[in-house]
């Protein structure tokens, strides 16, 4: 991923998601789109079906009302999906678990969205982050997990080229 690529990152904030209900093929359809360029091979497919009913039935996520989806689902789906590919699923949740604490869900991941574009724009421009004085535990937490992702983004994009 050349540095113009990675100055380009952009993960839709909580306003930018649809605001209407969406049935299960529209959801996997809009989670391809958004991340297609950023998650594993251009030829993988990020998630499936059969992966997003599995995260309902563990408790993940919640339960499609009418079998219909919501921005709520959209959004935790897009940090699940991002996050997989460093954390194990029930790491996933005890972070969401914790951002949810401190936030409403909505604040919880449009910041969740500022740091992990902070962290690559950064690391693809070779800049060291420096984490700023005075921040809570759970700020702190999230640039690492934002920056952990970063990190493996650039290897992947710059020596592994997938």
């Amino acid at each position: 991923m050349p540095k113009n690529v990675a100055s380009n990152f952009h993960i839709p904030r909580w306003n930018e998601l649809p605001n209407l209900d969406l049935y299960l093929d529209q959801l996997v359809t809009i989670l391809e789109k958004y991340l297609k360029d950023y998650i594993g091979n251009k030829d993988e497919t990020i998630i499936t079906k059969t992966m997003i009913n599995n995260y309902v039935k563990q408790g993940l996520i919640k339960p499609p009302k009418r079998k219909k989806y919501s921005r709520l689902h959209i959004a935790t789906l897009i940090v699940i999906c991002i996050l997989k590919q460093i954390y194990s699923i029930n790491d996933i949740n005890e972070l969401i678990m914790l951002a949810i604490k401190t936030a409403k869900f909505n604040s919880a991941y449009d910041q969740f969205c500022d740091a992990l574009e902070k962290a690559i724009l950064y690391t693809f421009k070779g800049i060291e982050y420096e984490t700023p004085k005075n921040i809570t535990f759970e700020q702190s937490l999230l640039n690492s997990v934002a920056q952990s992702f970063a990190s493996k983004l650039y290897v992947e994009k710059t020596f592994l080229h997938k």
